[in-house]
């Protein structure tokens, strides 16, 4: 009698718990999905980007919890106007965020307005700052914690020195430690650098090396060399960027209007070819 009494609290016990967890479980999918921001930190900069180019689109990633929809979705978000340093309509703009049709991710559109971004590099360069918080909406709630519910971007018209890291981590170019293949840390051996770079895509029949180049090297401005080094196109950037920019930082003649634009330049950018005609 006791082991059946037994049984059917238990057996109570199990269909509540079913029926609550199934009850649970169709709330969830039948109401708001969730929102949450999935990178922790958000920075963009201008750096060598051409001055041609006056604006930049971020993608501040999002993504749902929740069922997916044959129908584009907008999810809701707001400025934190207490911890936000930049201007709307003057340092950036806004657009809609949307969840596309059967997709999970999506992304808050910020177009970054280069022109108004303050600073120098005599001056330094201002940071701005833009706080959004994720909020309700007819289709989407925030979720998660409440730190994945509000990010920061950052951003300016900085020339930072680029992620190139050893196996350790450490940053290879930096102040102090002159880079094999390019003296000294500065930022306009950096632009120089980039600008160099691109006149790959434009030697006959390089077009296509030009991309692989540009994916191996973390992109078109050269933002992480795997372990700051050149290889496996080695070669090619000595013959075509190397040699060049040595070429150009030793010309007497570009030597004043370089110190105009920078007195702190080191001109010491090395010769590609020193080790071989050495060797000769």
């Amino acid at each position: 009698m006791k082991n059946l009494l037994k049984n059917t609290v238990l057996l109570l016990l199990g269909v509540l718990c079913f029926t609550a967890c199934e009850t649970e479980y169709l709330k969830f999918d039948a109401s708001h999905n969730g929102v949450y921001f999935t990178t922790d930190k958000l920075k963009y900069s201008f750096s060598v980007t051409s001055d041609t180019i006056h604006e930049y689109l971020f993608k501040m990633p999002i993504q749902i919890m929740g069922l997916t929809s044959k129908q584009g979705r907008e999810v809701a978000y707001r400025v934190n106007e207490d911890s936000t340093t930049a201007v709307k309509d003057v340092h950036y703009t806004l657009g809609k965020a949307i969840i596309a049709p059967d997709s999970i991710t999506g992304y808050i559109p910020i177009t970054i307005l280069r022109d108004n971004l303050e600073g120098s590099y005599a001056e330094g360069y201002t940071t701005y700052r833009l706080y959004i918080e994720l909020i309700d909406n007819d289709y989407f709630t925030p979720t998660l914690d409440t730190l994945s519910q509000a990010r920061l971007l950052q951003f300016d018209n900085a020339i930072d020195i680029p992620e190139w890291v050893d196996w350790k981590g450490d940053k290879i170019w930096r102040p102090g430690e002159p880079h094999p293949n390019l003296g000294s840390w500065h930022p306009y051996t950096y632009i120089k650098l980039v600008e160099q770079f691109h006149t790959i895509k434009n030697i006959d029949n390089m077009y296509e090396t030009y991309q692989k180049m540009a994916t191996y090297y973390g992109g078109e401005n050269l933002e992480k060399v795997p372990y700051a080094a050149f290889h496996p196109y080695e070669h090619i950037m000595r013959k075509y960027v190397f040699a060049p920019l040595y070429e150009y930082f030793n010309n007497e003649e570009n030597k004043e209007a370089i110190l105009e634009m920078y007195p702190d330049y080191p001109f010491d950018f090395p010769n590609p070819y020193e080790e071989q005609e050495s060797v000769q």
